[in-house]
């Protein structure tokens, strides 16, 4: 580590200021420092990109599985380089680290094999009728191209998956879409060596410098210069609502907008149904208790806010919860900014009238850290004060909302904006009859859980990890899953096209063997009589 931006194959430290990442277990600042990327290397990092996206869109599906690949090897050499360095910088335990790295080599892979199918780009194809009246109908031919570059920041819980070769850069590049990731000032350490294996995967596999750069910042300015650059062309984000909102806000300013896919975080409320709490109270408040301290909090679609109906199997649910929470010591928290932010977050529960904090673990020996908090308030109260207790609580909290029953979860889910996943848990039979409740939690949450919690993302072709505002900037999109690979790119239709001009995925022939929709049919068989 150097703590230089790399932009493609060339280090640069052009900027006086510097940063360090720190130990969040011994509060240890970590070496080295880490420079904050100039305007002037902004601006390179883009231009090299510009400059490398044309051969990228022309590449091939198979080319990019190919680069992907060359990636995830990369990664796989550097393995024992990589993880300690995201253990000091994030207090995770190895297990945490393992997990991660893995995950992030599969979604490499995985998007590598998106790419080589190729049907993501989503082939249409309506063929002439010249004899057609009153009018002719053109024969038409549309399909999803490459934006350009792509501005990527990482996120702080996730060093690796959602970082600087995680998802969204995996998508991007599947994509055919030169990247500029900015590395999370948090575990910049993490960032440059995961960059550097990057960089080493895109020349073996023989792509363009300006395939990738990343750079280093600890300041707004940093993400501004970059999403203020003419040169790009999409930003995706991971992290709060303030500062998703803000690059938001900055992309919709410039003189030529562009789309920032920003995930903001989300309370996930949880509607529990009588039989299912009464069935094993104590199994329930373990699932519980292990979703609210899994990433010690810090996971997006941790469960912040719990509706529950009053009655004894309540009072022996909470009887365990608090069991488990007051053995609890805590856990290391990131970085110092979430930490202040949850303590803020739980201290200001204490003005919230009608609102009462009934457990508290003590914090273990860590610098930056928190133990888990859970509070408790009627519906009533709850619902006159909706607004202040909707906004998330970043950490090891949660919320538990007293019902007279079940019949006013549907009003209550009303109560919600935008979330990323919201969950039912019933007995058979209780699900079998909760279609209102269903319904209303599907028109503000973007993934549905029955009998889970949503902590834990599966990474698949049909997962959904978005949400209307404010959980995500558009719900159209997902950040996690093969479905992501559409931000990176538009739609282009060809009207009456000679066939050798087309790309290769609208020709007669289908060379590609993409499943197309042809003429209202979908097949992977020719089209225009080929």
């Amino acid at each position: 580590m150097t703590g230089s931006q790399l932009i493609g194959s060339r280090e640069s430290a052009e900027g006086a200021d510097t940063f360090h990442a720190i130990d969040p277990v011994s509060g240890e600042t970590l070496q080295p420092a880490f420079h904050e990327a100039t305007p002037a290397e902004i601006d390179a990092a883009l231009q090299l990109a510009k400059s490398a996206a044309p051969e990228l869109a022309a590449s091939t599906g198979e080319r990019r599985k190919e680069l992907l690949d060359a990636v995830a090897d990369a990664l796989e050499a550097d393995a024992d380089a990589i993880k300690p360095r995201v253990i000091a910088e994030t207090g995770y335990p190895a297990a945490r680290a393992d997990g991660e790295f893995a995950r992030t080599v599969m979604q490499l892979r995985l998007f590598g094999r998106v790419a080589a199918e190729g049907s993501w780009v989503e082939a249409r194809i309506d063929t002439a009728i010249p004899d057609r009246q009153p009018l002719p109908k053109p024969d038409l031919r549309r399909l999803r191209v490459p934006v350009g570059p792509v501005v990527i920041f990482g996120a702080s819980n996730f060093p690796l998956a959602i970082s600087v070769a995680g998802g969204d850069p995996a998508s991007a590049l599947a994509a055919g879409c030169p990247i500029v990731t900015k590395g999370h000032p948090s575990h910049p350490g993490s960032s440059e060596l995961v960059a550097r294996a990057v960089l080493r995967g895109v020349a073996a596999a023989g792509f363009p410098e300006g395939t990738f750069s990343m750079l280093q910042g600890a300041t707004n300015d940093t993400g501004r210069l970059l999403v203020e650059h003419p040169e790009a062309r999409a930003v995706a984000f991971t992290g709060s609502l303030r500062g998703g909102r803000a690059l938001f806000d900055i992309a919709a300013a410039r003189p030529v907008p562009i789309p920032v896919y920003a995930e903001m975080g989300s309370v996930n409320p949880q509607f529990v149904l009588p039989g299912k709490l009464a069935a094993d109270p104590a199994a329930f408040a373990e699932g519980l208790f292990g979703s609210i301290t899994l990433g010690n909090g810090q996971f997006c679609t941790c469960p912040s806010i719990v509706f529950v109906p009053e009655g004894e199997a309540l009072d022996a649910m909470l009887a365990r919860l608090l069991e488990l929470v007051g053995e609890s010591r805590g856990a290391p928290l990131l970085n110092p900014g979430i930490a202040s932010a949850f303590e803020a977050g739980t201290a200001a529960w204490a003005d919230v009238a009608g609102l009462e904090v009934i457990g508290k673990g003590s914090l273990q020996a860590a610098a930056v850290g928190a133990a888990p908090v859970v509070a408790k308030i009627a519906l009533a109260d709850f619902t006159a004060r909706r607004g202040v207790l909707s906004d998330e609580v970043f950490g090891p909290s949660t919320l538990l909302v007293t019902c007279p029953g079940p019949e006013a979860y549907p009003a209550a889910a009303a109560l919600f904006g935008g979330q990323l996943g919201a969950s039912v848990h019933g007995t058979d039979a209780e699900l079998a009859a909760a279609g209102e409740l269903v319904s209303a939690l599907a028109a503000f949450s973007g993934r549905v859980c029955f009998n889970n919690f949503p902590t834990g993302i599966e990474v698949c072709d049909s997962v959904h990890h978005g949400g209307p505002y404010p959980a995500t900037t558009d719900a159209g999109h997902t950040s996690i899953g093969t479905a992501g690979i559409t931000r990176w790119a538009r739609p282009v239709s060809y009207q009456n096209a000679p066939d050798a001009l087309l790309p290769p995925a609208l020709q007669n022939a289908n060379p590609l063997g993409l499943m197309r929709l042809v003429d209202g049919e979908w097949t992977r068989g020719a089209a225009g009589g080929a």
